[in-house]
């Protein structure tokens, strides 16, 4: 009688990203990723010892995509920008993994190439060294907040979208003017979530910029 095939840990990560393109970290499993695989739950935990260490394990495998072919160019600000595009752009080809990495954040290759990117560019802004790892702390919050924020909004279907865009207009347009004067004025204005994420990812990262910018030779360097 054949044994169980043996499982090669990059074919794992395979078959558990393709499952998370269609659901959710909280409903994947090893239980489920080894039925997938017709496998037992103890094989996988050779090359895993948790569930927690495999999701990290396939969100770093998109930081390690998202670097793939990178080369730092211009200012500090551009590179910055350059490499959360980057990472935006990786994990909306894939966004339910962009919860993945939020929650779980990674300790791999990828990871350290993005820090040591985000680092490099931070220490090239002129910035104290004693005030950039709480600086790189932030910005990765913002980041990380943003696309899996983006993210979130793409996974739902077509149908969810417009069942969200109908009732985001009969909250703003049907608002009573009384109690809500201000939503009144601006109800034509205002934008659903979903519109304009790429600009609205670039503006609220270029100001974050632009705050480090500011601090950098002033007297106090408060990184608030």
């Amino acid at each position: 009688m054949a044994g169980r095939r043996r499982w090669s840990t990059e074919e794992i990560l395979d078959t558990a990203a393709e499952m998370l393109r269609t659901s959710d970290a909280d409903s994947f499993s090893v239980r489920r990723l080894a039925t997938v695989l017709g496998t037992d739950s103890s094989s996988l935990y050779r090359h895993f010892r948790s569930k927690t260490e495999l999701l990290r394990a396939v969100a770093d495998r998109i930081l390690l995509a998202a670097m793939d072919g990178y080369r730092p160019e211009g200012d500090w600000k551009q590179r910055i920008t350059s490499l959360a595009l980057r990472l935006r752009e990786a994990f909306g080809q894939q966004p339910q993994l962009a919860a993945v990495w939020g929650r779980y954040a990674s300790g791999g290759a990828g990871s350290r190439l993005v820090m040591e990117e985000a680092l490099q560019a931070l220490r090239a802004s002129g910035l104290p060294d004693e005030e950039i790892p709480a600086r790189y702390h932030r910005l990765a919050v913002l980041i990380a907040a943003l696309i899996a924020s983006e993210a979130g909004v793409s996974t739902i279907t077509s149908e969810e979208y417009e069942q969200g865009m109908e009732l985001f207009r009969v909250a703003v347009l049907g608002a009573d003017p009384e109690r809500f004067p201000a939503l009144t004025h601006f109800a034509r204005e205002v934008r659903p979530l979903g519109a304009d994420r790429r600009a609205a990812f670039e503006e609220i990262l270029a100001a974050q910029l632009a705050h480090i910018e500011a601090s950098i030779g002033s007297p106090s360097t408060e990184t608030a």
